[in-house]
């Protein structure tokens, strides 16, 4: 029989075997979970059609988009697919509940043309172009020079909002929500169209002034009649941020395709802003001076 020290030697022996065998097991599983996670990388990578570019769009959606192709994200399309050297194919989806989800999600297309920076829904590219919002009103009425919500000839007037957008609230902390005339946020734009009925009230007198997103604002000031007036809210001191980044929207974890559309922006961003200018959308640089021209 084997002395008690030829035991304890056997014994470390077993203990270090197993030990051993642990570690080789646990590599082995970090080995075979980092294999899975590359193949999910690259099924997800997958997912971007390389032979066309699929975008997920409105199709009643102007100034942005439409079916008849005539917005400024259907001419930035077309300028993507012209760097990419593919066609162009849409899904079209009313820009309401849903559409994220019954759109890019639904693996129908690759790429939303435009995505407000910061929303973790989608993965957003670098931003394309910086607005804000803007106040309208018919000049030589009274509120010519107006800058800001808290200008005092601002008072007792009625000013049309799009309920649940951020200037609302600071409307309400200055008081000015009494006379406003409310707008949905949320529609189907084959049937409706709130900022065409706001710019039409302005230009009518049905109200005194209105706040609208600047590329909506811009866009349609002038066109269907009086030219109206159209000041960036770039000074406001209280309540939310008026401007916004707007970026390219994709699913989440395609970075690669991600990438290859920053390199795209970073490369056309002067052919971009001229398609935003020419549809009289309000454009900022980084510190908040307005952009007139296409930058090079």
């Amino acid at each position: 029989m084997p002395g008690l020290a030829t035991k304890i030697a056997l014994v470390d022996v077993l203990r270090s075997a197993c030990v051993s065998l642990r570690l080789i097991f646990g590599a082995l599983v970090l080995v075979a979970a980092a294999s899975l996670s590359a193949a999910a990388e690259t099924g997800r990578a997958d997912l971007v059609n390389r032979e066309v570019l699929r975008v997920c769009s409105d199709p009643a959606n102007l100034p942005f988009s439409n079916e008849a192709r005539q917005g400024f994200e259907n001419k930035i399309a077309e300028l993507v697919a012209d760097e990419l050297k593919i066609p162009l194919e849409y899904t079209w989806f009313p820009q309401a509940t849903g559409f994220v989800r019954q759109t890019l999600f639904a693996k129908r297309c690759d790429l939303i043309i435009g995505y407000a920076q910061g929303d973790d829904l989608v993965l957003n590219s670098n931003h394309y172009y910086r607005s804000s919002y803007v106040l309208l009103f018919r000049p030589g009425q009274g509120l010519d020079g107006v800058k800001m919500l808290a200008d005092e000839r601002l008072k007792g007037k009625r000013i049309g909002i799009v309920a649940g957008t951020p200037p609302g609230n600071i409307m309400a902390m200055l008081g000015l929500m009494e006379k406003a005339k409310p707008y949905p946020l949320t529609v189907d734009r084959r049937y409706d169209s709130p900022a065409e009925l706001m710019i039409a009230d302005i230009r009518s007198g049905e109200i005194d002034a209105g706040i609208l997103w600047g590329p909506i604002g811009g866009y349609f000031a002038r066109r269907g009649g009086e030219a109206l007036t159209v000041t960036p809210l770039l000074k406001e001191t209280i309540g939310p941020r008026m401007a916004y980044r707007i970026t390219f929207g994709v699913r989440n974890q395609e970075d690669g395709w991600k990438h290859t559309l920053n390199e795209i922006i970073a490369k056309r961003q002067g052919d971009i802003d001229a398609i935003l200018l020419d549809f009289g959308v309000p454009l900022l640089d980084e510190e908040t001076v307005p952009i007139t021209l296409p930058r090079r």
